[in-house]
């Protein structure tokens, strides 16, 4: 578990038996995060999808690919959200992508900006990576404050990037290092 004392959230590795938190979350907000992520084929909002999500997620973990984490409240330990740094490399490169989602209902509140915070901090002091790399659809205001309010320095428009919707979108690049925070 990642927080820090008086945190309003925290993040951990996903368990199995998250797997049903994890639906309830997709589900509750299937149109909101359509807006922002790859169409989802209706098996995806399954119980035993979200159980192969998190045994994959497992596996990523333990070949060093992959960290993903639940975003939970401190105060219930509600899943509110989920956050990973993916497609890590290693050798003289040492970097990961970090992408994250929150539940609707808690947007606004700071909690994504925290977790933001505490996987920066897993990134750098215990994955050991050198960069942090993340891509924001320009109109996508919330994330794009998280990542500039987190110290990610913008790089560059990555133009049609991620089919979103059935759309190519456009994402604005952000990086972080270990030596800027």
């Amino acid at each position: 578990m990642t927080s820090d004392k008086g945190s309003p959230v925290y993040i951990r590795f996903f368990e199995p038996a998250d797997a049903e938190a994890l639906l309830a979350l997709h589900v509750r907000n299937q149109d909101f995060f359509q807006t922002y992520m790859s169409i989802r084929d209706e098996s995806f909002f399954t119980l035993e999808a979200q159980s192969d999500c998190i045994r994959q997620w497992s596996d990523e973990r333990s070949q060093d690919h992959r960290y993903a984490f639940g975003i939970f409240l401190a105060e219930t330990d509600e899943l509110i959200g989920q956050i990973s740094l993916f497609n890590v490399i290693r050798g003289p490169v040492q970097k990961g992508t970090m992408g994250y989602c929150l539940d609707q209902w808690y947007n606004g509140k700071g909690y994504a900006s925290e977790a933001v915070r505490l996987i920066v901090a897993f990134a750098f002091k215990e994955a050991g990576l050198h960069r942090i790399e993340a891509g924001v659809m320009p109109r996508n205001a919330g994330s794009l404050r998280v990542l500039e309010k987190a110290g990610f320095r913008p790089e560059g428009l990555a133009r049609k990037n991620v089919k979103i919707n059935g759309v190519w979108e456009d994402h604005q690049m952000f990086s972080l290092l270990d030596e800027d925070v």
